[in-house]
């Protein structure tokens, strides 16, 4: 998200997670935003900041300035770099989820996630594509039956509104939020809110097939 009318307006649904992409490369970076805007939005809202192999002290300014309650790491980060990143923050006596993204694709070795599970607080599965995400490609999510580990995760990558109701049935209580982004778009960063809502109404009338979290 980064326009202040289509933020208002998704406010209104009442999102689980909304995101900020402060990846320069994106065509959906934020290079500032109102924090008081931020501010003003329902505290039950996870304003979460997307990073691509951002340095550890450029985050921690971010965090702090729009008020951050989640982190995003979408690049190449390590282990090491988690947990440095999570010492950090708590030594600024800051406490925010971090999620952990990895690009997947049918090569995709999931035994790298074991040495993750301790510093992170969720995996997020993306299509696996040089930009870092944001491709607008849906992967096969067969390949998620590779992933044995029980840490929750964002399920994302080319999401459309005609995928909602399939992601609804799927039985696996890992998975904990839906991403959507680029293929509910009418612009980079400018959500279509009617398909919005409709995703929203299928998501929360679909019973205990539901994903316990939505993000935008």
């Amino acid at each position: 998200m980064r326009e202040r009318s289509n933020i208002l307006e998704l406010s209104g649904l009442k999102p689980d997670y909304m995101g900020l992409i402060f990846y320069p490369k994106s065509a959906r970076f934020v290079d500032h935003i109102d924090a008081d805007l931020l501010s003003s939005l329902a505290d039950d809202i996870i304003i979460t900041g997307v990073f691509v192999n951002e340095a550890e002290d450029s985050i921690l300014q971010k965090v702090k300035q729009y008020n951050l309650k989640a982190i995003q790491l979408h690049g190449d980060e390590t282990p090491q770099y988690c947990y440095s990143l999570r010492q950090a923050l708590s030594a600024s006596n800051i406490n925010v989820q971090m999620i952990k993204a990895f690009g997947v694709d049918s090569h995709f070795q999931f035994d790298i996630l074991g040495s993750y599970v301790a510093v992170v607080d969720y995996f997020l599965f993306d299509t696996k594509s040089s930009s870092y995400g944001g491709a607008g490609v849906k992967f096969d999510w067969e390949i998620l039956k590779g992933y044995s580990l029980d840490k929750p995760y964002f399920l994302s990558g080319g999401i459309s509104l005609k995928d909602i109701s399939e992601l609804t049935m799927i039985e696996d209580e890992r998975l904990y939020a839906i991403d959507i982004n680029s293929r509910f778009e009418s612009a980079p960063a400018v959500k279509n809110m009617e398909q919005v809502r409709i995703a929203v109404q299928i998501i929360r009338n679909s019973g205990n097939h539901t994903p316990q979290r939505n993000q935008y």
